[in-house]
């Protein structure tokens, strides 16, 4: 009788298991915001980025690319490191 509980008991264990397991999953609409956060967090900073070195190159006298191209590579890097946390966070 020992046995049969504890199979019992194992049994209704898993089960529950199953159920928050099923609770948890996630849904479309949840996997959707979490894409979307992640492009934002990448997009964000190299728009940023790019609209601020041309403002920069803006204020130059001499048509110059250089603070544009630096400042969009630093979005793109700052996007990356901004996507590489969030993921590890909610891993």
């Amino acid at each position: 009788m020992n046995q049969d509980q504890q199979l019992l008991t194992q049994v209704e264990r898993q089960a529950q298991r199953m159920k928050q397991a099923e609770k948890d999953r996630p849904t479309l609409i949840s996997q959707t915001i979490y894409i979307g956060t992640l492009g934002l967090l990448f997009i964000l900073p190299v728009i940023g980025g790019a609209y601020l070195g041309l403002w920069l190159d803006n204020l130059a006298v001499d048509y110059s690319s250089r603070w544009t191209l630096s400042l969009l590579l630093a979005g793109v890097f700052l996007g990356a490191i901004n996507v590489y946390l969030f993921v590890r966070e909610r891993g």
